[in-house]
């Protein structure tokens, strides 16, 4: 069943690129946006895109509620890079977020997610599916280059396919780089890009990334991507593939992110 969409709705945006191209398109869709920028790398961007732009920090719970009910806020969405670290350092923490953070078994991106959408229908917002503004940006099944892979760094990919999944059923991370049908790094709470750095170290040259759905995707969040970033930690660190989930992956700016690959003799597939 189609979304039916209100006239306005909030956005809550962490860091990179995918948060401009969301508020983009929802204006272009004749909806007004409300935004909660968490980061600061791309709030003059999202300005141009949103009727307002709050500025919170992650941990700032009660003044995000307050914010969206004021603005009367109905529906929202979640999109952008909020790294979980940060529950580490524990900036700006109001007390419902320590409270949230006291009350959690666990602290994996599942469960962070999930309390902050239990929070959110508490007050009467529903958590609109992520990919809702970006469909055009998820990725064929194929080869998307003109670099080919090799048929061992397919072997590679289709292992490494096998290895992600099973990282994710238990949510972990996403993101696993192989070499010669060796697990060389799996993601943890680093990151993609920290997690092709180590890998890529132990690989010397020649690792296969590959970066999954989790079996059980909440696509209201995490939906895995990927863009010029990581392709540029991949050609530092000598690796040769990066292989996805074909319909469940965004590419950021892909046109820009093939070029890149195909100039640096990197492979993209999905499978």
């Amino acid at each position: 069943m189609e979304t039916v969409l209100d006239s306005k709705i909030g956005l809550i945006a962490g860091n990179g690129q995918l948060p401009i191209i969301w508020s983009k398109n929802a204006k272009d869709n004749g909806i007004d946006v409300v935004a909660i920028s968490l980061s600061s790398d791309n709030k003059k961007e999202l300005k141009k895109n949103c009727l307002k732009v709050y500025d919170f920090g992650p941990g700032q719970i009660e003044k995000i509620s307050q914010t969206l009910q004021a603005e009367n806020i109905r529906q929202l969405g979640f999109i952008g890079k909020v790294h979980k670290g940060l529950v580490l350092k524990r900036p700006k923490f109001d007390a419902k977020a320590i409270e949230l953070l006291k009350q959690a078994k666990r602290l994996n991106d599942d469960a962070i997610m999930l309390m902050a959408v239990a929070e959110l229908e508490k007050i009467g917002i529903t958590v609109l599916d992520q990919t809702i503004f970006i469909k055009n940006l998820m990725v064929p099944t194929g080869v998307l280059g003109k670099v080919k892979p090799t048929k061992e760094q397919e072997d590679d990919a289709k292992y490494g396919f096998w290895v992600a999944k099973a990282m994710g059923q238990v949510d972990i991370g996403q993101t696993v780089i192989i070499k010669d049908k060796m697990v060389m790094a799996v993601e943890a709470i680093e990151g993609t890009d920290r997690c092709i750095e180590r890998g890529g170290k132990i690989a010397h040259k020649g690792a296969v990334v590959v970066k999954v759905a989790k079996p059980f995707q909440d696509t209201r969040f995490d939906v895995p991507a990927f863009g010029l970033a990581t392709l540029k930690t991949m050609k530092k660190y000598k690796a040769s593939v990066i292989a996805v989930e074909a319909g469940k992956t965004i590419i950021v700016d892909q046109q820009k992110t093939i070029e890149y690959a195909d100039a640096n003799n990197i492979a993209v597939m999905a499978l």
